[in-house]
């Protein structure tokens, strides 16, 4: 697994191991999943997706929503197909529910049918008139523990808290859960691929810029034509919402690519905060870790000696803590060419024909 913030360098490193082992590449992006969003979430070009076989890319109608459920269910049928054609799957993104979602076994609420899509149309429709944050202040009063987990603007994921409250009338933070006992268990080998904060800093900011100038404007203006509205899930992503709001006359362009800067490196270190904090994860503490890569155990040591079959699913024995993010940050090129390479020989050491 290649994780780790956004503009680190994550696809090219994938690519680079794709190449040096028989492997494809499973996406665990949120945002590249959707057609016609290519400029903003960086998609791997057709290029690449032709160079190396990419699963759970540029598949999913950004008008319709799409669930972590369905990701997790999606993602092991890929990593089990690619496995059975005995190629490595190399599982590579910045959403760190979805890779929970594939490492461990998360329990999701179940959908309640018809009745929960009526909630969910109502809650909605309040959170346009009213605003998110007087959604939020509700599950606040209802769901303490799932309030402090969702951000007062992330309008999907508070109506979705509320929706499965009403609906079940079970809270939110306990219906969605890491069971104790995983369902699966891979021989896993984890990277988190990052950057010291001022260069990734710059690179974001650089990035926008380039994004921008590809035409990300009108991208964001044809999605809107296809009937893409503000409550869509695909809208709230970073950037999308921000020229979705530009385009509606609400902010200026120049204020728009500030916030899209700011909220773009909020985001990165937001993302970094969760492979700190999560339990598989050997961290250094949030004031250690801003200025130096957490300390971790060498994950090629533990893929020593494994047997041929590993990469198989496993039923019985998962042990999470034997299972470690090794910490991989690059500042020049020939950095990022030592990171690549350590990956690499990761990858060969977990890949048996």
């Amino acid at each position: 697994m290649i994780a780790g913030p956004t503009a680190c360098g994550k696809t090219e490193a994938a690519l680079r191991v794709a190449e040096a082992v028989p492997a494809e590449i499973v996406s665990a992006d949120s945002m590249q999943i959707y057609e016609y969003m290519d400029i903003g979430t960086a998609k791997p070009t057709p290029q690449q997706r032709a160079q190396v076989p990419m699963h759970l890319v540029d598949f999913a109608d950004p008008r319709q929503p799409y669930t972590v459920a369905d990701f997790q269910r999606q993602a092991r049928e890929a990593i089990v197909d690619i496995h059975g054609r005995a190629r490595l799957p190399v599982l590579c993104g910045g959403t760190g529910l979805y890779l929970r979602a594939v490492l461990q076994h998360l329990d999701f609420p179940s959908d309640a049918g018809p009745q929960q899509e009526q909630i969910r149309a109502r809650l909605h429709a309040e959170a346009e008139a009213n605003g998110s944050t007087a959604l939020h202040r509700r599950l606040a009063e209802l769901d303490p523990a799932a309030a402090r987990k969702i951000e007062p603007n992330d309008t999907r994921r508070i109506v979705r808290a509320l929706e499965v409250i009403e609906a079940t009338g079970e809270l939110f933070s306990v219906q969605q859960r890491i069971d104790e006992t995983p369902a699966v268990d891979y021989n896993s080998i984890c990277f988190v691929l990052t950057r010291p904060r001022s260069q990734l800093y710059a690179a974001i900011e650089r990035r926008v810029d380039e994004m921008l100038q590809m035409g990300w404007l009108a991208e964001v203006e044809a999605l809107r034509q296809r009937g893409c509205s503000r409550p869509a899930q695909a809208m709230q992503a970073i950037g999308y919402r921000h020229l979705l709001a530009h385009l509606e006359g609400e902010v200026g362009y120049k204020e728009t690519v500030r916030l899209i800067k700011r909220d773009t490196r909020r985001f990165a270190k937001r993302q970094l905060t969760w492979f700190r904090s999560d339990a598989r994860a050997n961290s250094a503490t949030d004031e250690a870790a801003e200025s130096t890569v957490p300390p971790c155990r060498s994950a090629l040591s533990e893929a020593e000696g494994q047997s041929g079959n590993d990469l198989a699913p496993r039923r019985s024995g998962f042990q999470p803590d034997a299972i470690a993010f090794e910490w991989l940050e690059w500042a020049a090129p020939h950095e990022f060419e030592h990171c690549v390479e350590r990956i690499i020989q990761a990858a060969k050491r977990l890949y048996r024909p």
